[in-house]
């Protein structure tokens, strides 16, 4: 009989310590959470700094290619070495 009346404020406290114990979760996972998103915070400056290096160097690289064909395209054939004929295997 005791175990009926008792059952709703067992149950009202078992339910008072989940519920403190998640809020205390939560509370302590709020510095985690904080440092973590200023660390994606720091990644993303660096990758904008990145990004910003590489959009600056491409012309620069197209324009270095750009030089090397023209002159390998102005070299006469006969100044490039001839490919060197396959091997062929051995048999012993």
């Amino acid at each position: 009989m005791f175990n009926v009346v008792l059952a709703g404020p067992r149950l009202a406290l078992h339910l008072t310590r989940r519920i403190f114990a998640a809020g205390l979760g939560a509370a302590e996972a709020v510095p985690r959470i904080a440092a973590a998103l200023d660390e994606m915070r720091a990644t993303l400056r660096q990758l904008e700094r990145l990004l910003a290096y590489v959009a600056e160097e491409v012309p620069e690289l197209a324009y270095q290619v750009e030089q090397i064909r023209a002159r390998l395209d102005a070299e006469p054939e006969t100044d490039r070495p001839e490919p060197a004929a396959p091997a062929t295997a051995r048999r012993g």
